[in-house]
């Protein structure tokens, strides 16, 4: 029996120090220890999938916490019933000691883990939605407060009607005016666009 650690931070998570002290107890060779550290949107997760591709039957696998082997209930109960079922490994969450498969070979034990496994996951899943739901509750609140998001546009130079007419008049490129601006090419088509929008609205009054 081998034993293996794996631990996951996202790319500004700096809990990849508490996890190693968590693990260190166990003696895992310096080789059998994995970590991947990411954005939340990239969950490709290289290391885990080195590491999962040299799990053997009996092996063990430790993880600091339950939600490491997935982002969501579905993915944790995805792995966790690949390496107990298809590889024949076992894991032990080390914050929830009734998770340990290599313990208790018996029903009752199985069954045990098995359970806590299905109530934390859809726990742990509630509880990302209901973040999520927080959040998009948030959102709208402060929308209808007149809140706008993102940075604020920049203020346009004393000159940019004098640019702006010297572009239409061909007399300047596009990227001529736009270094006039100091903005973008982008930027600048983005203002004429805007300023040929309300000559057509103050011309329609």
């Amino acid at each position: 029996m081998k034993r293996f650690g794996y631990i996951r931070v996202s790319a500004t998570d700096q809990n990849a120090d508490r996890q190693r002290i968590a693990l260190a107890p166990f003696d895992i060779p310096k080789g059998n220890l994995y970590m991947d550290k990411q954005s939340g949107k990239d969950f490709a997760r290289p290391a885990y999938r080195r590491m999962t591709k040299r799990l053997r039957r009996d092996d063990l696998l430790i993880v600091s916490s339950l939600d490491r082997l997935g982002r969501n209930y579905a993915e944790v109960r995805e792995q966790w019933r690949r390496i107990t079922m298809e590889i024949g490994a076992d894991i032990r969450v080390l914050d929830m000691p009734l998770l340990d498969t290599g313990r208790s070979k018996d029903l009752l034990g199985s069954f045990i883990a098995d359970l806590v496994l299905q109530v934390l996951s859809f726990a742990a899943q509630l509880e990302r939605e209901n973040i999520h739901r927080r959040q998009a509750e948030g959102i709208a609140a402060a929308k209808a407060r007149g809140v706008k998001w993102g940075k604020a546009p920049l203020p346009l130079p004393d000159d940019f009607e004098d640019i702006f007419g010297r572009w239409r008049g061909n007399e300047l490129s596009a990227a001529e005016s736009a270094a006039l601006c100091n903005m973008s090419e982008r930027s600048f088509y983005k203002k004429t666009m805007d300023r040929r929008r309300r000559e057509k609205e103050k011309a329609a009054k």
